[in-house]
């Protein structure tokens, strides 16, 4: 009988820290390499004694799910099924073009490409991002734009999966590169409207946001436009939907400032729209030649709508547009010539509002309990149509055309599922756990018809939680492979997320983070309670700052979960709400507080932090997956997370990380591959909850 593989065995340093007269003691800071910043950019410089830990981790988690290989291909086989592989966007039209990406059969990447709108002349590609991407290790276009005279082709690409891009200039009447790229750049960038300047935001040595540059548009001489004066505020630059301003956008989860620049002089000095304020967030659209801004000023907290003139954009001269309605989360607007379009929420559900310049407005509709519906922009102002997505749990993507003035629909695509999809098949229902407080919180849930609620499944809890991202009633080619072996698939749209409006996002954040994951946890022992599931049945995952609240529960209820998988998670808060070096902390203190300086929030982020609350209990199993070059979730924090709880757990379960030595934040960057880590991920489920197809438990 072969031995049981045996997990790495991390050595302790114990690191004593010393801040606002508190001691706390880090005995796995040494994961952390001083020389991590360029690490971001050459990943080969990783210090060895720190990639000699990693490699025994990668090769621990290898051996310990070699087992579900089979199991692995199998999953990845049924989702790579589920994807038309060659699959193209609807295109969008932009003058004499129509402009869309498409996948050819076996490409990791898309083709950027245009044709004629007429129809006079065949297609011509603009970007061949997969032919770009061989020989590379990591390789990813993360937007590409065309100039608005339609001769030039602008993208920012990424070969570490660091997110430190460079933008490069293509002439599509000669296909050559121009010289000179933009380098260090965010990957934010725009073309002026006539054509000639590319405005683009540089990223610091830290990796933040901090300036606003402008150069021609073939290459010339870099000009400072704007120059952010905090660092804990994000940066970016587009144009308005009218094209008749430049706009630069400054802020963060609680302030906002916008800077504009007339589109008729580009290289005009930016005058501000509103100086910001504490506590306060505004976004403002230009509409028939007025301004019309997004605001929770005056304690509008989930936002109404103001007006003012183009040359009077302070507060004082704000007047009421659209007023505050509790309840009704106002997520954005957009425009075309003779229509003002907003994106709302409402009870957890999205909709899409159209208002005419003569003041009459109407929704678009929707049939289904659960859903998610999102508009699209497009390139041209004078149009009456409006592109939005639409899907449902059960239902897969779909491409509308809404046709504003006739108040008609046009289905332009619908998602092809080539192995095979029967709606009828599953069941969406939507209901609410009742939080510890007594607040109701949204859960949607997808399960094959007619499955008994006996308690008797494995359920798959999703749950984020953060920023005001919402999550929602989506369709996902993935989850069919869990449950279409039995499982229950639900999400849990907790506070701290903006599901319920801007107020159930404030909820969740700062003093209030803990209702995060008192939330997620009320969400299992509701679907516990109406026989979905059982106590030691559920898997649940969560990414990024939803790997936060896998750390937190994980700690907080071990007993409730047969497995945990936290993706790239953020779970070392305090220590790096501690670091302002690193590239994400001034901007989001706003979201966690500043343990630096405050003391209140030391003691609270210390109170939840997952990799300061671990201590001797009987851990479910755990998967943490993560980057080497992920500067948004550094690599040591699962690393550290790992270790330490490995080093506690009393239930003998395995603690596992799995480190991708050439991606970021993100994962992988194609297509298939990407599915590969879903594919692990799953088979990790099945193993944790001891099913057959697995091999059995752990």
């Amino acid at each position: 009988m072969t031995d049981a593989p045996k997990p790495p065995e991390a050595r302790r340093e114990p690191k004593p820290i010393e801040q606002l007269g508190r001691v706390r003691v880090d005995e796995y800071a040494w994961m952390k390499d001083d020389n991590w910043q360029e690490v971001m950019r050459d990943p080969s410089v990783l210090r060895p004694d720190i990639r000699a830990h990693l490699e025994l981790e990668n090769a621990y988690t290898k051996a310990l799910m070699a087992p579900t290989e089979a199991l692995q291909e199998r999953i990845y086989q049924e989702m790579r099924g589920r994807v038309k592989e060659d699959d193209s966007s609807v295109p969008t039209p932009d003058g004499e073009w129509e402009y869309y990406r498409r996948f050819e059969t076996g490409a990791q990447h898309p083709i950027f490409a245009r044709r004629s709108r007429g129809g006079n002349h065949p297609e011509q590609v603009l970007l061949d991002v997969d032919a770009m991407a061989k020989g590379k290790t990591f390789y990813k276009v993360i937007s590409a734009q065309h100039s608005p005279d339609h001769t030039l082709v602008a993208y920012a690409e990424d070969e570490q999966g660091s997110e430190i891009y460079t933008v490069r200039v293509k002439n599509l009447a000669s296909g050559e590169t121009l010289a000179g790229p933009v380098t260090n750049c965010t990957g934010d960038f725009a073309f002026s409207p006539d054509g000639a300047h590319l405005f683009w935001t540089y990223r610091d040595d830290n990796g933040r946001p901090a300036k606003i540059y402008r150069r021609p548009a073939r290459g010339g001489e870099d000009v400072l436009v704007y120059d952010e004066p905090d660092d804990g505020f994000f940066l970016g630059v587009n144009v308005s939907e009218s094209r008749q301003w430049i706009m630069i956008h400054a802020g963060n989860g609680s302030q906002s400032e916008y800077w504009l620049i007339p589109a008729s002089e580009p290289t005009a000095t930016p005058v501000v729209f509103h100086p910001r304020e504490t506590d306060h967030l505004y976004t403002p659209t230009h509409w028939d030649g007025r301004w019309y801004v997004l605001t929770n000023a005056d304690g509008a907290t989930d936002f109404k709508v103001m007006t003012c003139d183009e040359g009077a954009t302070g507060r004082t001269q704000w007047r009421e547009f659209i007023p505050y309605q509790a309840g009704r989360y106002i997520l954005e607007l957009g425009a075309t010539r003779d229509y003002l379009i907003r994106a709302e929420r409402v009870e957890a559900l999205p909709r899409i509002i159209v208002r005419h310049r003569s003041g009459e407005e109407h929704a678009i509709a929707m049939d289904e309990e659960a859903y998610s519906i999102e508009p699209i922009g497009g390139y041209e102002y004078g149009t009456t149509i409006q592109r939005y997505a639409y899907n449902s749990p059960t239902t897969p993507m779909q491409w509308f055309d809404y046709d504003m003035a006739s108040r008609t629909r046009t289905l332009r695509k619908t998602q092809e599922i080539p192995s095979g999809h029967d709606p009828a098949k599953y069941e969406a229902r939507r209901f609410f756990a009742t939080a510890s407080d007594g607040a109701r919180v949204p859960i949607t849930v997808l399960m094959l018809r007619g499955a008994k609620l006996d308690g008797s499944a494995p359920l798959f809890l999703y749950g984020y939680g953060s920023y005001g991202i919402s999550l929602d009633a989506d369709f996902s080619i993935r989850r069919f492979s869990l449950v279409d072996r039995g499982w229950i698939y639900a999400i849990a749209h907790v506070r701290g997320g903006a599901e319920m409006g801007f107020g159930w996002f404030q909820d969740g954040r700062r003093f209030k983070k803990k209702n995060t994951f008192s939330d997620f946890v009320a969400c299992a022992e509701e679907l516990i309670a109406r026989g979905y599931t059982r106590a030691g049945r559920i898997v649940c995952e969560g990414r990024s700052a939803g790997g936060l609240l896998m750390g937190a529960i994980t700690d907080l209820r071990p007993d409730l979960w047969a497995g945990v998988i936290a993706g790239v998670p953020f779970v070392d808060a305090l220590n790096t709400m501690s670091d302002a070096s690193l590239p994400l902390t001034p901007p989001e203190w706003p979201e966690w507080g500043n343990p630096i300086e405050d003391a209140a929030a030391y003691d609270y982020i210390a109170s939840y932090s997952p990799y300061d609350t671990i201590g001797a209990k009987p851990y479910p199993a755990v998967l943490a997956t993560a980057g080497l070059t992920d500067p948004r979730v550094t690599y040591w924090e699962p690393s550290k997370w790992a270790a330490k709880v490995r080093a506690h757990t009393t239930s003998g379960k395995p603690v596992l990380l799995k480190m991708n030595m050439g991606a970021g934040h993100a994962g992988a960057a194609g297509r298939f591959d990407f599915l590969k880590e879903l594919a692990h991920d799953y088979a990790f489920a099945l193993k944790a909850i001891g099913d057959a197809e697995a091999g059995g438990p752990f």
